[in-house]
């Protein structure tokens, strides 16, 4: 990185910003209540507050949403008549899985082989310190010089939308001229780049019933009907001979115009197992980028250890549905439930419950904001060129901000490339890459503000 004050400053800053991750990783803010406690968000909540307070920020509030999740606000004045710009990022994580999995425990920031390890070290507490970092720099050398309000959302891994519902009954409070969503990243470490579009996501718990309680496999077996058996021939029908998704009404032949993603570097990245086939048709980029994609998330069945020999009454399944752009949201739940119902099988009983949605969402990339990105990231990354991509996960926040404020300009960064491995053990995130996207969020903070 060239020598600039702003990056120097960033620089120096990297011990503090080490310090600050291994407090906010500690805490254990998975926004499902029934498996951790809720004093573990509210504590981080506070955590966020306290540093936003420090860092000269007003009106710091915490925000009770609608889905009994906590998010923090705070307003850093600047200039008079300045633009407004918002920074979001959230503190809540998913759960750490199989704690076993984990090389060092994952509520404790580990540094190993130059990144640091511990779960929401980039997606997204390492978001929040990607934004702080940023605003500390341009203080410590001539000032913040557009307004800023920081958003950090208490539930956006459970896709449960508290954030979206609070903001559309206060329209008011995150309006900006443009936002920067820091939970993103870039599509591979060192190459920077910024999210253009996002899938959508729904989520439904399944449930199939076909007996009045278990019987005895050996006795009824044969003719009984077997939930379980029903479930998985559901299930099945959600995907081709090729794995890719089939979901009957919902198209599955978009393609992905941008950068396009190498497959033996995605087999890499994804730690596909030697001799398994990736799963669908076409390139890489439009099948986790622009297509529909279909993943069961888990299933309540007897384990193996312990299972008696019984023919099952009732069995559940939690089904992931990633909507492409351009595609609505609800119409492809419809079309999921349509699809559930039609090929469950024997008559059997099927009920579902809607337990999460956001929309897809799609950049406005022509316009000045994303030039002011592209010169900040010329700086902070040395001969490389910004690069667009998209991002199979889901923020559904975006589209609500985008409805509600149809003029701003939105942009996604952030911490979480390949390596980083978010949602799975192991995660991690890279110090330099913290350094030099905050560097490059201070620098198009100044850019913007001059654009």
């Amino acid at each position: 990185m060239s020598s600039n004050p702003v990056a120097e400053t960033v620089a120096s800053l990297i011990p503090r910003a080490r310090a600050e991750l291994t407090e906010l990783v500690a805490f254990k803010s998975v926004a499902d209540f029934e498996q951790f406690p809720r004093s573990e968000s509210e504590a981080a909540a506070n955590w966020v507050a306290d540093a936003l307070r420090a860092d000269g920020f007003q009106d710091v509030a915490l925000l009770d949403t609608p889905d009994g999740t906590q998010s923090v606000y705070g307003f850093l004045p600047g200039p008079e008549g300045a633009k407004t710009v918002l920074l979001y990022a959230h503190y809540d994580v998913q759960p750490p899985l199989d704690e076993a999995g984990w090389v060092s425990p994952p509520f404790e920031l580990t540094e190993r082989d130059g990144r640091w390890y511990g779960r929401g070290a980039a997606d997204c507490k390492g978001g929040v310190i990607m934004h702080l970092l940023a605003l500390r720099a341009l203080q410590a050398n001539g000032g913040v010089p557009v307004n800023v309000k920081v958003i950090a959302e208490g539930s956006e891994e459970m896709g449960t939308g508290g954030l979206q519902r609070y903001a559309e009954e206060h329209p008011e409070l995150l309006a900006a001229d443009t936002i920067v969503i820091g939970d993103a990243g870039n599509f591979r470490v060192g190459l920077p780049t910024v999210t253009s579009t996002l899938r959508g996501m729904t989520m439904l718990r399944v449930r199939i019933d076909t007996l009045e309680g278990n019987l005895h496999s050996g006795q009824f077996g044969g003719a009984a009907p077997d939930a379980l058996g029903a479930l998985i021939r559901v299930l099945d029908s959600l995907r081709a001979k090729d794995g890719s998704t089939t979901v009957d009404g919902l198209t599955d032949e978009a393609s992905w115009d941008g950068l396009q993603y190498d497959e033996e570097q995605f087999r890499t990245d994804a730690k596909v197992l030697d001799g398994v086939e990736l799963i669908g048709s076409g390139p890489v980029a439009d099948r986790i980028w622009s297509r529909p994609a279909v993943t069961v998330l888990g299933i309540d069945c007897p384990p193996v250890v312990g299972a008696t020999p019984s023919v099952q009454a009732s069995a559940r399944a939690l089904v992931s549905l990633r909507v492409p752009p351009g595609v609505d949201a609800a119409a492809a739940t419809k079309l999921l439930e349509a699809h559930l119902t039609a090929h469950t099988p024997w008559g059997a009983r099927v009920s579902m419950e809607q337990i999460g949605q956001g929309q897809p969402f799609r950049a406005d990339t022509a316009s000045p904001a994303y030039a002011a990105m592209a010169e900040a990231m010329a700086v902070a990354y040395p001969g490389e060129e910004m690069q667009y991509a998209g991002q199979g996960g889901s923020i559904p926040l975006c589209n609500t901000l985008a409805s509600l404020y149809p003029q701003a300009e939105i942009l996604l960064i952030g911490l979480s490339e390949p390596e980083a491995q978010i949602h799975a053990v192991n995660e991690s995130v890279s110090p330099e890459e913290l350094e030099r996207l905050s560097v490059t969020e201070a620098l198009f903070l100044r850019n913007y503000a001059a654009s």
